[in-house]
């Protein structure tokens, strides 16, 4: 889980989903601006570990059926406690190292 959270387009993800409603991947991606094959494969990743969970919908409606994602209690517990904080300053320093 900690490997997965450290990728910056997953916390991004996991971030939204914690501060938000469940979100399809096609609002995930407009949000994010993250190319779609790029999402997909951070999506996967993050259900796979158990920071999200991917729900379809039952019935479907005008646009057909859709898949949603939202934070599993893993996700929401794993951005408490400084979790933020420290990924703010890790990504400060590596901004600092580059320039």
């Amino acid at each position: 889980m900690q490997r997965s959270i450290g990728n910056e387009t997953r916390f991004r993800i996991v971030d939204t989903l914690v501060e938000g409603r469940s979100q399809s991947a096609s609002e995930l991606r407009d949000r994010l601006e993250v190319r779609s094959n790029a999402l997909h494969y951070h999506l996967e990743e993050l259900v796979e570990v158990g920071l999200i969970e991917n729900r379809k919908r039952k019935s479907p409606d005008k646009d057909g059926l859709y898949s949603y994602y939202r934070a599993t209690s893993p996700g929401e517990g794993i951005l408490t406690d400084g979790v933020r904080e420290l990924m703010a300053r890790e990504w400060d320093a590596l901004e600092a190292y580059s320039e």
